[in-house]
Parts: structure tokens; sequence; C-alpha cells
């Protein structure tokens, strides 16, 4: 039994030998590996990297050929084990994408193809605008706030923040988009100064966006009196601030108008008198 084992062994073990082989003795070349050696596949403009093509078995020489996105790059004879080695630039997002490689020897046929990697290019990320459809608000208004970098490479992240809290978690954008919240206008201060921040991947490139300040809309209502005077009030305030103003003259008799302005005593809190206008007859 033993011996058996021994036996069916060595003859897978020929037999796999023999399909690496030809006729004449050489080897057939396996699948090469593509590894990135230097620099990272996150690049950035005119950085440089370099990748090493490799078969681990085949007969030498071996004919490396680097590929991006089916374009022929470069090409490399090597007339013994020496890897591949294909130094390269990144100057223009065209650089980036997906790289292949292929080994060739003189009995290999159509060559063996390896693995791919892909590059992406990283670009720094502009100052982020903050905004909103209405800059004025009043108490138990529902607002929102946009946040939106127009350059950088994608994914951005954002934060807001109400002056150095910040109000919401990290929005990470996968699109470019603007990262949008909802605010609640609870109090007065809810009206403060709001800011937003904006980061990727490229290192050390944290961007804040402009200031935003909401501001308490007021309402002014018109009632003309019994008198014929028309009054502006502070939908806000009612009681506090009242002003008449003059209106046309009425005939055939004439109105001699005065502007009077009532306004409530802080200390006492009691109404001030209203003065009207006189009534001039003239004949």
């Amino acid at each position: 039994m033993f011996f058996l084992t021994i036996l069916l062994f060595s003859y897978f073990q020929m037999s796999h030998q023999i399909q690496k082989t030809t006729a004449d003795g050489k080897e057939m070349l396996s699948n090469p590996r593509l590894v990135l050696v230097q620099g990272s596949l996150n690049v950035v403009m005119n950085q440089n990297v370099t990748l090493s093509c490799h078969s681990d078995s085949g007969s030498p020489p071996v004919t490396y050929t680097l590929f991006n996105r089916n374009w022929k790059v470069f090409t490399l004879k090597r007339p013994d084990w020496t890897p591949g080695l294909f130094n390269l630039t990144i100057n223009s997002a065209s650089d980036v994408g997906e790289y292949k490689c292929k080994a060739e020897n003189n009995i290999s046929g159509g060559g063996k193809y390896s693995n791919s990697l892909n590059f992406t290019l990283i670009e720094p990320i502009s100052k982020p605008v903050l905004s909103s459809p209405t800059s004025q608000a009043k108490k138990g208004q529902n607002v929102t706030l946009s946040c939106l970098s127009e350059n950088g490479s994608l994914p951005i992240t954002y934060i807001f923040f109400k002056g150095r809290q910040s109000i919401s978690p990290a929005l990470k954008m996968q699109k470019r988009e603007a990262a949008v919240i909802f605010l609640f206008i609870n109090s007065s201060s809810d009206f403060g100064t709001y800011k937003c921040r904006a980061e990727n991947s490229f290192r050390n490139n944290t961007k804040y966006s402009n200031s935003f300040n909401f501001t308490l809309a007021e309402k002014f209502k018109s009632t003309r009196s019994s008198t014929g005077l028309t009054s502006t009030m502070n939908a806000e305030e009612p009681e506090n601030y009242v002003i008449y103003t003059e209106i046309e003259p009425l005939k055939p008799e004439e109105y001699v108008n005065f502007p009077v302005i009532r306004r409530e005593d802080e200390k006492e809190k009691r109404a001030c008198a209203t003065v009207y206008s006189k009534v001039l007859i003239r004949d």
C-alpha cells in the first residue's frame, strides 16, 4: 500500500512537469505577479511609483509588458529571473486606473497575464461654501444648511459647526453633491454663527467654510383708526411701539394731522396718552 502511494505521487508529479515543459525541455511561464514596490495606490499629481512584474517559474529569457487600461505602457526584456521593474510618474488623470502586466518567453504562446492594480488620483479640496435657502427665520421655524466643495477627489467628509461645537456627525459624500442638515430655530441662541468643515484623503487638507448667520424675521402690519390715522405696528411686540402717520386730506374740510409716537413706559409699565389730530374747518 505504501509503495502504491509513492508510485501514484510520482506519477502525478511527472504529469505536472510534462505539462509545464515542451519537447525541447523548456518550461512554460507561470502567471506573473504585479506588485507595488514604491509609492501608494492613492496618488497625487507628479508622484513617482514603481511596479514589479515577475513570473515565479518558466524558462528565460522573459519579456514583461506593462498595460494601463489595455494600452501598452512599457516593455522590458530579462535574460534571467530578474523581475521587470517599471518606474511611473503620475502626470495626469489618464495615468491612473487599472494596470496589468504580461509575461512571455519563447514557448509561452500568447503570454500570461498578471493580477491588476488600480491607482486613484487624490486632489486637494477647495474651500467649501455654506449656504441656506433663507437667511431670515423666526422662532419655531425649520431651516436647512448646505455645505459643498466644488473641487477635490471623492469621497469628501463634511461636519457642521455652531461656533466651535459640532452639531452633526461626519457626513461622507460619495458624489459631488452638498451635505445638508436640518435645524429647528427654537430660541434666540439658535441665531448664532454657523460653519462647516470639509476633508478628503489628501493629507493635511482640511478646509473651513464661510460663516453663516440667520437673522430674526420681523413682521409688520398696518391698521387704520376710526379717526382716519394709519398706524404701523411691530407684530412681535404689539404693545410697545405704535407709529401714526399722516393720511391724505379730505375735502371739503381739511385736517391738520400730528404724527404721534406712543411708547409703553418701561419703568411704570403704563401706556402714555394718545393724541389725535385736530380738525380744521375753513370757509
